[in-house]
């Protein structure tokens, strides 16, 4: 009973209300939750999930102490949301430094392929020599910018298409070995191919349900894609540039001709547009100010007291309410185990596939169904960026069918006296086969084929450094590759926690090899993790 000298009792709805107003409503929505004011099937209809600006409520942590497995980006993504809710978390790394894939390589980096002999990049010291060996760019729409914009990530434009660099194929036709301009290639094939359409359309040789303003709306719309004359003949465009470039006064410049139309359909070069019009290939694309690894380096600030490096993961176990992990301190070689409550592995498949460990029978069958992609990367320092001054190339990138398959152009330091150029970045047999090939043999092979490109590479030249990611260990591939009977038949259950033990990381989500696949999958882990504690 309240007396005048008692303390004011409050109702349990004031008391929820002065919550809310100070943590919001995920705090509300926790603290109902452990007071058993909504049931499990209450708290998914309110649709509470942990916030994505990390503000998770601390009100039930309840002491639980989460295993992290992998210092990547998904690993310290979920380190971090997780400490906002005050989790006690550990993260066992295996190598001297976080972020996993998100690499950048600088002078006096070293590694050590499997199976290959130490490399040690000898690149010049300073901020814009560097080769991103793994993740090099960020779409605009990915998640990995709204931590960039949290964690205060200086970024900067990655010009993912640049019509002034090159199509370069061999065996061909007319047009093997002849480093064309992307934007000649491009002219020309939209040209004839519009050409070819709006005459269909005009002949009524398509069959076509629409009416005849309707055709005539499409062929004007043809002969503006390419830049047809009149008669609707494709005579070449200025979009494919000049002979002679125009300037002042009566100086109109001079047309380049059009490559004949069997030569430039031959050419294969025509393949190669979509690329660009991939949902995740399209500008705008960023990249951090001095290299990709600023954005490990911001979430390590955040969260690098709660990683042990240089442990190796050597056992998985766990039971009815723990989860043990044993692993090798590769600077002794000492052998220590950790507990906790719960464990999230983001260890790549390739590699978690072979650590002993208390699975299901059916999520050990998952984890060792998944294939990792083969891809490879070799950036070459050149004492002058030649590409700018005597070709004008400014980023972006040249196609080849050759072994290189894509050269990108550093997209940072414009006039700078030195650059970085990423010789190759290839996949599958490409990368299979230059990746079994000896360090001194990688050079000399991405030295020829890039000459045929570029005529002043020998001269140019200085040191390079490359990367196989199949023989990269902690990775042992680049990514998942999933087939659509993968998808159907393992996926489902690799997205099911195994006991206490949670996966995450690129291969836990529908946006293999980006970062972001990473991120997410590693939030969506956290709430789960989150509303299985509220029920506890």
């Amino acid at each position: 009973m309240e007396t005048p000298d008692s303390p004011k009792e409050i109702t349990r709805r004031q008391f929820l209300t002065t919550v809310g107003k100070i943590g919001g409503s995920a705090a509300v929505f926790s603290l109902m939750g452990t007071l058993g004011l909504l049931s499990p099937e209450t708290l998914k209809a309110a649709d509470y999930t942990p916030p994505r600006q990390g503000d998770l409520s601390a009100t039930h942590r309840n002491g639980k102490k989460i295993l992290i497995l992998g210092g990547g980006i998904a690993g310290m993504t979920a380190a971090y949301e997780l400490s906002q809710a005050g989790y006690d978390c550990t993260i066992l790394e295996a190598r001297a430094r976080a972020g996993g894939r998100i690499w950048s390589v600088r002078r006096g980096t070293t590694v050590s392929e499997v199976g290959g002999i130490k490399q040690v990049a000898r690149f010049d010291e300073a901020e814009h020599l560097y080769l991103n060996a793994g993740p090099m760019r960020i779409p605009q729409f990915h998640v990995t910018m709204e931590y960039c914009r949290k964690f205060g990530i200086e970024l900067e434009p990655f010009n993912n298409v640049n019509e002034s660099g090159y199509y370069y194929h061999e065996n061909v036709g007319e047009l093997s070995g002849r480093k064309i301009r992307k934007r000649e290639a491009k002219a020309d094939m939209r040209g004839y191919v519009s050409e070819m359409m709006a005459k269909a359309v005009n002949s009524g040789s398509l069959d076509l349900p629409l009416t005849a303003e309707e055709k005539a709306k499409l062929v004007d719309y043809l002969k503006r894609e390419g830049d047809l004359n009149a008669d609707l003949f494709y005579k070449g465009s200025s979009r494919g540039g000049y002979k002679e470039e125009p300037g002042g006064k009566f100086d109109a410049g001079v047309a380049r001709d059009p490559f004949d139309m069997k030569a430039i359909i031959n050419s294969g070069f025509g393949n190669n547009f979509s690329g660009e019009y991939g949902y995740d290939q399209q500008m705008m694309m960023f990249h951090p100010v001095g290299g990709m690894d600023r954005i490990a380096q911001a979430f390590e600030k955040r969260v690098g007291n709660s990683i042990i490096y240089h442990a190796e993961i050597k056992e998985i176990r766990q039971g009815a309410t723990a989860v043990r992990v044993v692993y090798t301190d590769t600077t002794t070689g000492a052998l220590k185990e950790v507990s906790g409550d719960y464990c999230i592995c983001t260890i790549p498949l390739s590699v978690l596939k072979d650590i002993p460990a208390d699975f299901s029978a059916d999520m050990k069958k998952a984890i060792s169904s998944i294939s990792y992609a083969s891809a490879g990367k070799m950036g070459m320092q050149f004492k002058r960026r030649f590409w700018e001054e005597d070709e004008q190339i400014y980023g972006g990138s040249t196609t080849t069918n050759t072994d290189l398959a894509s050269m990108y152009y550093p997209p940072t330091k414009y006039f700078g006296k030195k650059g970085i150029l990423l010789a190759y970045y290839n996949f599958g047999g490409a990368a299979d086969k230059l990746g079994k090939m000896s360090l001194a043999e990688r050079e000399s092979h991405a030295l020829a084929l890039t000459s045929k490109i570029h005529p002043q590479t020998y001269k140019e030249f200085e040191t390079s450094f490359s990367i196989n990611w199949k023989t990269i260990k902690y990775n042992m591939g680049g990514w998942a590759a999933y087939t659509a009977d993968d998808r159907k038949t393992y996926y489902p259950t690799l997205c099911k926690p195994d006991g206490r033990i949670y996966l995450a990381g690129e291969h836990m989500s529908y946006i293999t090899a980006w970062m972001a696949g990473g991120i997410e999958s590693a939030r969506k882990v956290v709430t789960e993790l989150h509303e299985r504690v509220l029920k506890e």
